[in-house]
């Protein structure tokens, strides 16, 4: 189901239909995802009561229907005479098993639902900042985990039915001293576990999902279920989607049965315990690691997001790169072309060239366009600040500003997206993209309160080389036409906001993107991130492209040896460590699709930039010797 994350009220209509539904095909187990009722990535909701009394008014209707059939469902619990960690009542992570108007599996545990046991604590996830843990229960009632998890016993048309019942995270215990499955099979055994997930999508991780699920599902020899919800759901920084994608194990960790990526499904499943679901044919499962996947989740996105947030109507600032006209051609298939509006920013420092590929993409996708020139208020800004006298008012005297080249490149900028894409955003009745990609996104090479502006960063989790290929998708799998010109991909990619950064004359941005996107990969994605120290390290004995996972030998062309190697290190270390992170801060929220996203999910402060004394003395070595 799509789970509107904050409204239990639409969820438990969604879930009532669902049900009725369900019932009128027979169905004897109807099983919703994890947080099923209120969503999952609530922020600080959690923290009214109101709220949480809500939840629980709406949960009663939902065990009210389960008249005629078994109901698993995913809610906040409340124990209203307790305190959690946090010093307020105390809420679960909770599943619910309902059956002729009441509730299962009291009759074993210490309440009538099941409580979650591994709470993740990592990127996105905050439970145990909200929800108490079976471990901390178990500690409180002197008990161990062991013997609290406990299967749901009853019975099916008077057939016995022994459950093992899990949330999300329980599921993935590689990284936990506690195997829930485990343990709830020692305590069985089990005819079926059933998993309620509330998980994000990430790139490539249904793939993991159904690896660590089809081992499981083997290792104790009975079959699982795995449900999850579609939909969008935030953290004010990072706006997640969620693919759905639940899935049936047999016995054997065979696939059996799988609904559709990011569609609603009711999907009716015939799976004979006896035979431990064998009784169905394996499937193959999806890949989602492509940049199929990265377009679908996309176009979900953007589709939900402007959704959820009421926008009909958007403006793009079109540059005549990559970066705009992929955000284009992107937006096009989510809305009509009069709901888009394509407009060209030109200052003096525009070429001929990118202005006529900005005016043949729009013409292509068919929406509107216009242009609004920059340069007379950029001049009238110059002319303010340098001819505006600064007095001081001690001693009388005055002084002039001077404006830099670099100053009148932020100024152009600002102009672009403070003033003109804000106003006509307004004026058309809309918002404004921010088309920043990740790779710029994590050196501050965007302009703060300029061209990182706008109500969502739809390409900012995607590295440049990503940009460039969804790109190619988009022309030539979804669009079957060329609607982004082919000079697109050749020209030099450029700001244009200055003499030396002419397209024309190849004069493009100071990233040399075959190896920085994966250099800078190294610093947010990797699980365990990697300092400057494990660059140079990797650097000097000679792995460092296969490390960072770049092209072999491409280090060896672009540096000379270690002292432009190191320069060129520190000079984007200390750009992602000390002013990306006040302009990141202030970023629009990121459309997150990779392992690691910016805004909530790779929290950040504003510290200074830092070296490791390993680093200053493998440095000095290098420097020394003149070689790696």
């Amino acid at each position: 189901m799509e789970v509107i994350p904050g409204r239990p009220d639409l969820n438990a209509a969604a879930m009532l239909e669902l049900i009725a539904q369900a019932r009128e095909a027979h169905a004897q187990i109807v099983t919703f995802p994890e947080m099923a009722l209120p969503g999952y990535l609530l922020g600080d909701t959690w923290e009214q009561n109101a709220f949480l009394r809500d939840c629980e008014h709406f949960g009663h209707e939902i065990v009210a229907a389960s008249s005629g059939i078994c109901i698993l469902f995913g809610n906040v619990a409340v124990d209203w005479d307790k305190k959690g960690a946090d010093g307020r009542v105390r809420k679960y992570n909770a599943l619910y098993l309902a059956q002729d108007g009441e509730l299962r599996g009291g009759d074993n545990f210490p309440y009538p639902f099941r409580i979650k046991t591994l709470h993740p604590n990592y990127r996105e996830f905050d439970d145990t900042r909200h929800f108490y843990s079976l471990p901390k229960l178990a500690l409180e009632l002197d008990t161990d985990v062991a013997a609290l998890l406990q299967p749901v016993r009853l019975a099916i048309d008077e057939t016995p039915l022994t459950l093992g019942c899990i949330l999300c995270e329980d599921g993935w215990h590689e990284d936990y001293g506690i195997d829930p499955v485990q343990l709830l099979q020692q305590n069985g055994p089990l005819d079926l576990v059933v998993n309620l997930s509330s998980s994000p999508f990430t790139l490539g991780k249904n793939n993991k999902r159904n690896r660590v699920f089809s081992r499981e599902a083997g290792d104790i020899e009975t079959p699982l279920i795995y449900i999850n919800n579609v939909g969008l759901q935030n953290n004010g920084k990072t706006v997640y989607t969620f693919d759905g994608l639940s899935t049936v194990y047999d016995r054997a960790g065979n696939i059996v049965d799988c609904c559709p990526a990011f569609e609603p499904c009711l999907r009716i499943v015939d799976l004979d315990l006896a035979r431990g679901g064998q009784n169905l044919p394996p499937i193959e499962a999806g890949d989602d690691s492509g940049i199929d996947s990265i377009y679908q989740v996309l176009r979900y996105g953007c589709e939900k997001f402007l959704a959820q947030t009421g926008i009909e109507r958007v403006v793009i600032g079109v540059s005549g790169g990559i970066d705009s006209a992929v955000a284009a051609a992107l937006y096009r298939r989510v809305l009509e072309p009069e709901q888009l509006l394509l407009v060209n920013l030109p200052s003096v420092y525009n070429s001929d060239t990118t202005r006529g590929l900005a005016q043949e993409l729009a013409s292509n996708l068919g929406c509107l366009y216009t242009i609004v020139p920059i340069q007379p208020s950029v001049d009238l800004t110059i002319e303010q600040l340098s001819q505006t006298p600064l007095v001081n008012q001690q001693t009388g005297a005055e002084s002039r500003l001077e404006v830099s080249t670099a100053v009148s490149e932020n100024i152009q900028a600002r102009d672009r997206s403070s003033r003109v894409l804000a106003g006509l955003a307004a004026a058309f009745g809309g918002g404004f993209t921010c088309n920043a990609n990740k790779t710029e996104l994590t050196v501050g090479y965007t302009t703060l309160y300029g061209d990182q502006g706008g109500f969502l960063a739809a390409l900012a989790d995607l590295w440049k080389h990503q940009v460039y290929a969804l790109g190619r998708y988009l022309n030539d799998e979804i669009y079957g036409e060329h609607v982004i010109p082919e000079r697109v991909f050749e020209i030099v990619p450029s700001a244009e906001l200055s003499d030396a950064q002419s397209v024309d004359l190849d004069q493009g941005d100071p990233l040399i993107y075959p190896y920085h996107d994966y250099l800078f990969r190294g610093f947010i994605e990797r699980w365990e991130k990697a300092a400057p120290e494990d660059i140079l390290t990797w650097y000097a004995n000679g792995d460092l492209e296969a490390r960072l996972g770049c092209e072999e030998g491409l280090v060896d062309r672009l540096f000379d040896g270690p002292a432009e190697f190191i320069a060129d290190l520190e000079r984007w270390w200390n750009l992602y460590s000390g002013l990306a992170i006040a302009k990141r801060i202030q970023a629009p929220p990121v459309l997150a699709v990779s392992r690691r996203a910016y805004g909530f999910d790779h929290r950040e402060a504003q510290n200074r930039v830092h070296y490791t004394d390993a680093y200053q003395r493998l440095r000095s070595r290098l420097l020394d010797s003149g070689q790696a």
